[in-house]
């Protein structure tokens, strides 16, 4: 089973699990309901299951009901328990499955403020990491934060997704690039996930880039993560996926290979950054059957059909491509025309894609990659699950999940896109907790 870390009964307890829930007077819900299996490709990424007028009852953190008002009130259980189920009135609002976010990296010590400047003064990604910025800027912050401190931070961080409506975060290190601050990292991210009422899925990502003291020597750095870091983090069930960055200034593809074979020998999962400043052939990466290739913003036209016939997620991070002032962004329409599954989600980190809302994201994907509003809610939920290998409990609203919920004050769910960064979540259900105030 994949280290996820979920949070104990007692814990949910703790942190205001109510046993009994029911929604009612939902305006839109958006299901995600399919009987097709895997994850959503072409025009199955726009089928939403919406109930209009709609309830949803949840017990003990799971989704035991769905459908209409008027049948959910008429349920003779319900009449029979009405006084013991917290009842919330929706008021005609829109609901969905809460957000995966199934890419971010939340455990960093400072802003990049200077990197910001220098970006806005002409100078480029690769022109600031040469210089000593970029993800190298962040490490002197983790390595010399205290765990406690870390943990902090990507516990606030956790709590300011769910205001937004994300209730599934992956999360990764990647910012110490030495073996201690790697596990602190990891440390960091667990004891963080057990304060919080959502799910959390841990990445280990030693692989980010080549820290300031291998430089010069990259294989004796993916050396001592393959034989030092990988085995350590594994034994200590601390990660659930391995990431790599393959790409231009970080780790080639033989490098990358060599992680990979790595991660798989040590029971992790695997899923890499691709294709972000250039383009890397991608059939010699499939064949390890990664969950997911993320930003993939240059993909050669030779590798879509693999990608098509593969389970692989193409996860669309467009947050970076704006606050890097790209006019290049992933070529959505090509993918998905082709058969390609793909998820959309923050890249929330310092340097790169400072934003933890997954509305946003979806405006980006909207405006910037054509996706249609529809497109991108399924990207953000059902297929960010299949991206996290937890497509069984996650993504959509239906009997038998976990009760992830975000409602919004709007009436029509393409509003959601349309009014861009802002927050129109009013409240989040993360595994049966109640989060933000009930709706006026």
């Amino acid at each position: 089973m994949m280290n996820v870390h979920h949070g104990d009964t007692e814990a949910r307890r703790k942190l205001g699990q109510i046993s009994a829930l029911l929604l009612t007077n939902i305006g839109q819900l958006l299901t995600l309901h399919s009987d097709r299996e895997g994850p959503r490709r072409g025009a199955s990424l726009s089928e939403l299951g919406i109930i209009e007028d709609a309830a949803v009852l949840c017990l003990g953190g799971k989704i035991v009901s769905v459908g209409k008002t008027k049948d959910a009130l008429r349920d003779p259980w319900l009449k029979k328990n009405r006084k013991k189920i917290t009842e919330i009135d929706c008021r005609g609002r829109v609901v969905l499955p809460g957000f995966v976010d199934s890419h971010t990296h939340p455990v960093f010590a400072h802003p990049r403020l200077t990197d910001f400047e220098k970006r806005i003064a002409g100078a480029s990604y690769e022109e600031i990491a040469e210089a000593g910025g970029g993800i190298r800027a962040s490490i002197e912050g983790v390595r010399n934060s205290g765990k406690a401190a870390l943990t902090e931070k990507v516990l606030t961080r956790l709590r300011a997704m769910a205001a937004h409506g994300t209730t599934t975060v992956e999360a990764k290190s990647g910012y110490g690039l030495s073996f201690e601050s790697e596990v602190k990292s990891l440390e960091a991210i667990r004891g963080a996930a057990r304060r919080w009422a959502g799910t959390v899925v841990p990445t280990f990502l030693g692989a980010h880039t080549v820290p300031s003291e291998f430089r010069g020597r990259p294989q004796e750095y993916v050396d001592m993560i393959c034989s030092e870091m990988m085995p350590a983090v594994a034994k200590r069930k601390l990660a659930a996926f391995a990431d790599v960055f393959c790409d231009r200034g970080a780790f080639s593809a033989e490098e990358a290979e060599q992680i990979f074979e790595a991660a798989a020998a040590n029971g992790l999962a695997l899923r890499a950054h691709m294709g972000q400043l250039g383009e890397t052939r991608l059939e010699p990466f499939l064949r390890h059957r990664p969950a997911s290739l993320d930003h993939m913003d240059y993909v050669n036209d030779a590798d879509l059909a693999a990608l098509s016939r593969s389970e692989t997620i193409t996860t669309f991070v467009p947050g970076a491509n704006y606050f890097l002032g790209l006019t290049r962004y992933p070529a959505a329409r090509t993918l998905i025309e082709a058969g390609a599954a793909v998820a959309l989600a923050t890249d929330y980190n310092p340097g790169s894609s400072p934003t933890l809302n997954m509305q946003m994201a979806m405006s980006l994907a909207c405006t910037h990659m054509k996706m249609a509003p529809a497109e991108a809610i399924a990207a953000a939920t059902i297929n960010g699950a299949w991206a996290l290998r937890l497509a069984d409990r996650k993504g959509s609203i239906e009997p038998g999940k976990d009760a992830d919920v975000a409602m919004f004050d709007v009436k029509d769910y393409r509003e959601i896109a349309y009014w861009f960064g802002g927050n129109r979540c009013v409240l989040t259900v993360l595994n049966g907790v109640v989060s933000g105030k009930e709706p006026g």
